[in-house]
């Protein structure tokens, strides 16, 4: 049902996402745009080594973009890269192949995302935040060693 798209969860997501912001020295920058949808995603990011240190975002989305943009920028910073490949490769395997949503604590708001599973055509801008993030990660070296655990 697509009131299903629109519950409480996802809605207090798109409207908890942060102010758009840039970062003075960026480590990595990426833009990705949803040709469905017209829905983007600029994100830049500082690492500290493998992990995460700073994070700016700015999204021209929909509310399920916004939502899901909301959840990876209020909980990123700290997050390593191979984490943040295996939480992509999560919400991909949630969305396409029925799989569950990402594990742990820090990601657990990502399961009011599941309901947009039923609604291909909502993917495509339902992932731009996590592509950005990992198109930012390759781009500074890191590899995704392996799918994660589905």
């Amino acid at each position: 049902m697509i009131s299903d798209l629109y519950s409480g969860p996802i809605l207090d997501a798109a409207a908890s996402i942060p102010p758009a912001r840039k970062l003075a020295s960026p480590d990595a920058a990426a833009k990705k745009v949803s040709r469905v949808c017209g829905s983007e995603v600029a994100v830049e990011i500082a690492m500290d080594g493998d992990t995460v240190a700073d994070f700016a975002m700015t999204a021209r989305a929909c509310a399920l973009g916004q939502a899901a943009a909301s959840i990876v920028a209020n909980n990123i910073i700290g997050a390593t890269a191979g984490e943040l490949f295996a939480v992509r490769d999560a919400m991909s395997a949630m969305l396409k192949e029925n799989g569950g949503p990402p594990s742990g604590e820090r990601w657990r708001d990502l399961a009011a995302l599941e309901a947009i599973r039923d609604y291909p055509q909502r993917h495509a801008s339902t992932m731009l935040v996590f592509e950005a993030v990992c198109d930012c990660l390759t781009q500074l070296g890191f590899q995704h060693a392996e799918k994660c655990a589905r």
